[in-house]
């Protein structure tokens, strides 16, 4: 077991690995910025329509590296169940940075690399979801909130009732509700898509 200083610095550890803004470089280096360009959220989907396929994959990629990167390090200091405290906190980082006034993104791809490293093969299904919605649909929020509802059911069959569910439940259920707006304009009919 870990001392509670160790714990601690691994819990404020996710968070800051949480607010590194992955998004706002990447598109600031094609001289544009996401909180303040197209949808005003700092995700690779806004990414990709201001900047491109490209520069999308890298805050993607970007985003889920600290989701991973959290959890592993949890891991390391106290075994899965910290793993599981730290990517949430992670993801907390990401939707509510305190560099950037709390105003973050939605958590989709952070909350994915935190299941990638304590339930994989469900990282696996999660990511299989997504890839067929929004290759049907070409709406980047629709196949994320499909996607955060099968990693739901998935971590309750496969975890059962215990914390890490409780955690990873509620986890879902805040990135559910960053997409209050998505899914009110799906529901209108007028949720843009992916180009």
């Amino acid at each position: 077991m870990a001392s509670d200083a160790a714990l601690a610095a691994a819990v404020a550890a996710a968070y800051a690995l949480g607010t590194f803004p992955t998004a706002g470089l990447v598109a600031r280096a094609h001289g544009r910025d996401p909180t303040r360009e197209g949808s005003g959220n700092p995700g690779a989907s806004n990414v990709y329509r201001l900047a491109g396929r490209r520069a999308a994959v890298t805050v993607f990629a970007g985003d889920v590296l600290k989701g991973s990167g959290a959890a592993a390090l949890g891991w390391a200091v106290d075994g899965r169940s910290l793993a599981v405290v730290c990517g949430a906190v992670a993801v907390l980082g990401h939707c509510f940075p305190v560099t950037r006034g709390f105003r973050g993104g939605k958590g989709v791809a952070t909350a994915a690399g935190v299941v990638a490293v304590v339930l994989p093969g469900l990282a696996l299904l999660a990511a299989a979801t997504w890839a067929v919605i929004v290759r049907t649909t070409r709406k980047a929020s629709l196949a994320s909130l499909a996607t955060i509802a099968v990693a739901a059911v998935g971590v309750v069959v496969m975890r059962g009732a215990s914390r890490e569910t409780a955690v990873l439940l509620g986890t879902a259920l805040l990135i559910v509700a960053r997409h209050a707006g998505n899914l009110a304009r799906l529901v209108r009919g007028e949720e843009r898509s992916l180009q």
